[in-house]
């Protein structure tokens, strides 16, 4: 087996490149690539309760991803990403059983000239625009715990454990399936993309579609980028309404630090919920080994929404044993507040059971470690 060592500019940072054995040729490739993260996590308050629990897929989910390409010839590859998702716990494919490739399918074609063209089922441009272009400092330090829920469950989001989990698709928690997607190549520093995903509905071409706009600009020290998506749901206006999210972030390095700043919209179309998230953040590489991240979010929801909102902060310690391993602690505090008799904080990615804090408040603590491969 011939081996070849690859990177890629993801959440699992540098992974070794295994050659399969029918494919190890100039012309053809395919690598073998994952993450694994595992800790304890002590929250304050679940449902009015202190709560340790083991929890894993946190800093970044646990993936195991097969990635390979052909060379067409004429500066054209074929590409294909098979992406399973897992519980580390458990070792059951996330988020239910038999799901083997749900967290992203695809097939393509890729040229340096006009970009990439992919089919099946895939990220929208909120998580490849935003979140991958290094605007959201749940990314880099903060983990699902720092991506956005709240005190909105009456948002509604169909099909979803909470009504509101990673409401603003930051995270990448939800992908598009049967989509077609254009990525352009990288024109002095600009890129865009767009993507529409397939209702199959006889007779309404637009009925439980999905949309998707991304573009992104990076010079130097400085980059900005902005997105947009629209899922129409089933459940929703027969199909004709959806959750409509759009957003915005420029990010400046100053060689130690990485200051980043967010804005996001979402909207449920059908009912006129909306949230607007305000986020500012920074990473500081205190040397090669330590990071330090802070970063504050603002979450406030209209009258349809009782005019629930929500402050959070978060701030995270990680040491790099190597550059595929980091150990790490975080600690993040959610204030809730609004119209409701009753507002509960809820800290994202604290799903199951009674995620929910009793009263505005929730504190949580995590103490953890990441490898890739």
């Amino acid at each position: 087996m011939k081996k070849t060592k690859s990177k890629r500019f993801s959440i699992a940072g540098c992974t070794v490149a295994l050659m399969a054995p029918g494919f190890a040729s100039a012309q053809s490739s395919v690598t073998l690539q994952g993450v694994i993260d595992a800790g304890v996590t002590y929250v304050n308050n679940q449902h009015g309760g202190a709560a340790t629990l083991f929890d894993s897929g946190v800093l970044s989910p646990d993936l195991l991803t097969f990635k390979g390409s052909e060379d067409l010839g004429g500066g054209n590859k074929a590409i294909f990403e098979l992406t399973s998702q897992f519980d580390l716990g458990s070792g059951a494919t996330t988020p239910g059983a038999g799901q083997l490739f749900n967290r992203t399918a695809l097939v393509g074609l890729t040229n340096d000239r006009f970009g990439s063209l992919t089919f099946g089922n895939q990220y929208d441009f909120m998580f490849e625009t935003l979140t991958l272009g290094l605007y959201d400092g749940a990314f880099l330090f903060g983990g699902i715990y720092d991506f956005r829920q709240g005190p909105f469950t009456a948002l509604g989001v169909p099909n979803n454990p909470t009504g509101s989990f990673d409401f603003d698709r930051m995270a990448g928690a939800t992908r598009v399936a049967n989509s077609v997607k254009y990525r352009s190549p990288d024109i002095s520093g600009f890129t865009f993309g767009a993507l529409y995903g397939f209702g199959g509905v006889p007779g309404s071409f637009s009925e439980d579609s999905t949309m998707s706009f991304g573009a992104n600009y990076a010079n130097g020290p400085l980059g900005v980028g902005a997105a947009y998506v629209e899922v129409k749901y089933p459940q929703l206006g027969n199909g004709h309404d959806g959750i409509r999210n759009f957003g915005a972030g420029a990010h400046y390095n100053f060689g130690s630090v990485l200051a980043m700043l967010l804005y996001t919209n979402t909207k449920n179309t059908a009912s006129g919920a909306t949230i607007n998230v305000y986020k500012g953040g920074a990473a500081w590489t205190i040397s090669g080994a330590w990071t330090l991240g802070l970063d504050y979010t603002y979450m406030k929801g209209n009258d349809v929404l009782l005019d629930n909102k929500a402050q959070q902060i978060t701030t995270a310690l990680q040491y790099n044993f190597s550059k595929r391993t980091t150990g790490y602690v975080e600690a993040i505090y959610q204030r809730a507040g609004g119209d409701a008799s009753v507002t509960q904080a809820w800290i994202n990615g604290l799903l199951q059971p009674d995620g929910a804090a009793s009263n505005r408040s929730q504190t949580l603590a995590r103490i953890g470690l990441r490898t890739s491969f």
